[in-house]
């Protein structure tokens, strides 16, 4: 298995929370959050960097202070989230690599693309613990993987060659031809391929999809070995993800990365609006989130 170096391992730590687990407020939506923010193309567009960058600190000052660790994008909330006092000095921070959406290959699958210029060093000069890259995977059709794993690989080196922490996170997706139903039968084995894909690239740390069940959760974890994996929230509600955490963390996951199920409906342009949501819908939520870890707190070997 990929075994985290002594730094590595440090930045592990720095993301877990009390019990040990990893509890990381995701924030690095762009797109995402503006379609939350405003409900037309043309108003979302007008939402400004500056704008989403307020909205981040906000979720970070009400949120993740009370996680442990925040995850924010490169383009909108660093270095000002550090500059302007807004991270406590013991809330670990990841800064995404990933750009906002997907390249689309002639054959209609996902190419993930990476925010130019951010790099291992980069990511340290910002002053983060780590970084986070997403990548969009097929793993039942290889050639829809081949860009993807190669941007993997290529990050991976270059982390390791920094000697700083890195966390995995892939996505599957449905593809133009596929019924749904068809998608979604598939999800447990396409969650479960994916983690040996990236494992097999050199992954220490994974954030992945709800694998659908507790079997499913079970058979990540045996592919995982001392591998730590975070289950993410992709936006469901919050007590749909309750569950899914519930399920996740009983069959050996070593923690949650949430963003949307958190936040979604706490955030507005409107920062008067977000500062009463957030430190008592979000937060409550969060609370519930941590109850559950607490429950299944359990050591475990980190690799």
């Amino acid at each position: 298995m990929n075994k985290m170096t002594t730094a590595e391992r440090r930045g592990y730590q720095m993301i877990c929370d009390a019990t040990g687990s990893m509890m990381v407020v995701a924030c690095d939506q762009r797109g995402g959050m503006r379609t939350l923010l405003a409900s037309t193309p043309e108003e979302q567009a007008k939402i400004s960097n500056e704008a989403l960058g307020k909205t981040k600190y906000d979720i970070t000052r009400y949120l993740a202070a009370e996680a442990g660790c925040v995850l924010v994008d490169p383009i909108c909330a660093v270095p000002g989230i550090i500059d302007e006092g807004v991270v406590p000095r013991d809330t670990g921070l990841l800064v995404g690599l990933d750009a906002s959406g997907w390249e689309t290959s002639a054959q209609g699958y996902r190419i993930s693309t990476m925010v130019e210029g951010i790099t291992a060093r980069k990511v340290r000069e910002l002053g983060a613990t780590g970084g986070k890259i997403m990548i969009y995977l097929r793993s039942d059709i290889p050639e829809a993987n081949t860009a993807n794993l190669a941007t993997l690989r290529a990050v991976i080196s270059d982390f390791a060659r920094e000697d700083l922490f890195l966390v995995v996170e892939f996505l599957t997706y449905q593809l133009e031809n596929e019924s749904k139903e068809a998608y979604q039968q598939k999800i447990p084995q396409l969650i479960q391929q994916g983690c040996q894909a990236c494992i097999d690239c050199g992954a220490k740390v994974l954030k992945i999809p709800y694998p659908g069940s507790e079997d499913a959760c079970a058979g990540v974890t045996a592919i995982c070995g001392d591998i730590p994996w975070a289950v993410l929230s992709a936006g469901v509600d919050h007590a749909t993800f309750l569950q899914q955490v519930d399920i996740s963390l009983r069959n050996g996951a070593s923690g949650v990365i949430a963003g949307r199920s958190l936040w979604k409906d706490c955030i507005s342009l409107d920062r008067n609006i977000s500062r009463e949501k957030l430190p008592s819908v979000a937060v409550s939520r969060l609370r519930d989130i941590q109850q559950l870890l607490v429950k299944y707190r359990k050591p475990r070997a980190i690799a």
